[in-house]
Parts: structure tokens; sequence; C-alpha cells
């Protein structure tokens, strides 16, 4: 944990760092049935704002076990149009907890849902998607990353966000092996 991270953070985050308990558990089927409500709501609140709206991130992925947080994707055409998302998606419950230049996250009073909000040209759009895409079909990977993830939650964390930090390198692994399959797929 660094001093130029927490600065970083107390940048961006809305509320400030929190230390909270990473807890990894099974895959749950009905995390699919949650995300295709929460899809709906913000579909219902944003109308045509809402340009995509998909489940990623672990919860996205049937085996693979996951902090039980529903992680969504919120496609907008301005990410800094907060006016546009933001109030109508806090009439639905959801707060705005990340303000960063081209991405804004909220989430839920319990904490248990993540949006994040990007704009159609974000790069981080594939490789959330080519993540969770490869996850899902490539075993070994989907072994690693649960692995990986079980074993860094058993270390105390002042923020979620080293946690994420701590998984980047093998994310990164991870995310390399999802490209070329997306390049071979596209070619």
């Amino acid at each position: 944990m660094s001093a130029e991270m927490d600065a970083r953070l107390d940048e961006v985050l809305i509320g400030g760092r929190e230390e909270r308990p990473i807890v990894i558990v099974d895959s749950d089927d009905e995390w699919p049935k949650r995300f295709e409500q929460l899809a709906y709501q913000i579909k219902n609140a944003l109308g045509n704002g809402a340009l995509s709206v998909e489940h990623i991130g672990s919860t996205a992925v049937p085996g693979l076990a996951a902090k039980p947080i529903i992680d969504m994707l919120l496609i907008v055409p301005d990410v800094t149009d907060e006016s546009a998302y933001v109030t109508p998606l806090e009439s639905k419950g959801f707060f705005l907890r990340v303000r960063e230049p081209r991405h804004r996250m909220l989430r839920t009073t319990e904490k248990d849902v993540h949006v994040h909000v990007l704009e159609p040209e974000s790069e981080e759009i594939d490789d959330y998607r080519d993540l969770r895409d490869w996850l899902r079909i490539n075993s070994a990977d989907r072994g690693l990353y649960a692995t990986t993830k079980e074993r860094l939650a058993q270390q105390r964390w002042s923020d979620m966000n080293y946690y994420a930090d701590a998984k980047s390198a093998v994310v990164q692994q991870i995310l390399c092996r999802a490209r070329d399959w997306r390049a071979t797929k596209r070619a």
C-alpha cells in the first residue's frame, strides 16, 4: 500500500477509502437473475441514455467463485454528463462512488452492486468483455483467477481497490490470452 495510491484513491473515491473484508463465495445461479433485474431498473430509469447494460466481472462467469457483488457495465453517450444518469439512478438506489476522468462507478447502499459507467469509445469495454468471455470458456484461467482471488482475500486490505490492484498482474496475463483468443475469433 503506497502513499501514491492512497492519494489517487482520495481524489477519485466519493466518501473516502473503506476497509472491508474481502469475502469470496461459490458461484451462485441467482447472480445472472439479479443482474437482469438490475439491468431492467437501469434501462427503465435511463431510457435511450443507456446505450448498453452488460453483466461483467466474476459474477458473470458461471462456476467462478467471486465476491458477491454484481458488476455491471453501463455505456452512456457522455460520462461527464452526470445529470443524465446519476440523478435518475439515485432514485433507483444507486449512488456515485468513483469519479475518474473517463469512468464513473455507482453502487448500491448495500455495496452489493457496482455499475461501471463508460463511453462507447472506451478501451476498457473490450477488456471487460474479453476477460468475461474468456473466463467463461477457459477452465484453466478460470481456476487461476479463482485461486488468486481466494489467496488474496486472506489478506487485510485498507481498501478494496488494493485487493483489485494486487490481482492486476494475473488479470493482465489472462487478458493477454483472452485478447489473442478474441483476435483469432474475429479473423
